[in-house]
């Protein structure tokens, strides 16, 4: 594991749970639209941090998040060997898509996309940006999981507190509340940190591993 993995990965876990797990054995994740912007050349640099570009000095610009969280099964158990992707729009409300907007707005510094394998512990650490609103979304982070053997599962991770959640059309196109509240978590400040948040948005899909 790179050091800069693992960091993002002791990061995490000095939260404490997540409400989530405690909720994993009766809910599962909300599967949501894997929309029109995943991307469609994948960058060469696509680790879990994507903040800072290989080959770039300056980082993203934006609010830089630690978003890490956990992969489960329908019982609560982590899934293992689970491909876990995240893209989203820059500071800029531009998709790393080459038609997600305006190319000569594209923060360079901003890798876009990202993806990470659990371990036996199904956890997952990304170092990005808090989402931003761009025309018709409130903000939000893609995320899509495959299992070795099944498709892909996507879905969306939403900011607590934003006022355009309200109005969202694909987040309240999610009925029961119940389920719609475990798509929203809060990006909270890192103590002593300037322009650091962490979030943590834990993963429940409807599978059983194999024995």
């Amino acid at each position: 594991m790179s050091s800069r993995r693992h960091l993002l990965l002791a990061a995490g876990a000095a939260l404490l749970a997540s409400p989530s797990l405690v909720l994993a054995e009766r809910l599962l994740t909300p599967r949501q639209t894997l929309g029109p912007f995943y991307p469609d050349q994948l960058p060469l640099d696509h680790d879990n941090d994507l903040v800072q570009v290989e080959g770039r000095a300056e980082e993203a610009r934006g609010i830089h998040v630690q978003l890490h969280g956990s992969i489960l099964d329908a019982g609560g158990r982590p899934l293992a060997g689970a491909l876990v992707e995240i893209w989203q729009v820059d500071a800029n409300g531009i998709y790393l898509h080459s038609r997600g907007g305006d190319r000569q707005r594209l923060d360079p510094g901003f890798q876009g996309y990202g993806r990470f394998v659990t371990a036996a512990d199904g956890r997952y650490g990304f170092r990005t940006i808090r989402p931003v609103s761009y025309p018709g979304r409130t903000p939000h982070i893609h995320l899509a999981v495959t299992l070795p053997g099944m498709p892909r599962f996507a879905t969306q991770c939403y900011v607590r507190g934003e006022p355009g959640n309200q109005r969202d059309g694909l987040l309240n196109a999610i009925r029961d509340p119940r389920l719609r509240e475990l798509l929203v978590v809060p990006f909270v400040p890192v103590s002593g940190q300037i322009n650091q948040q962490i979030a943590r948005f834990d993963v429940v899909l409807g599978v059983t591993p194999a024995s």
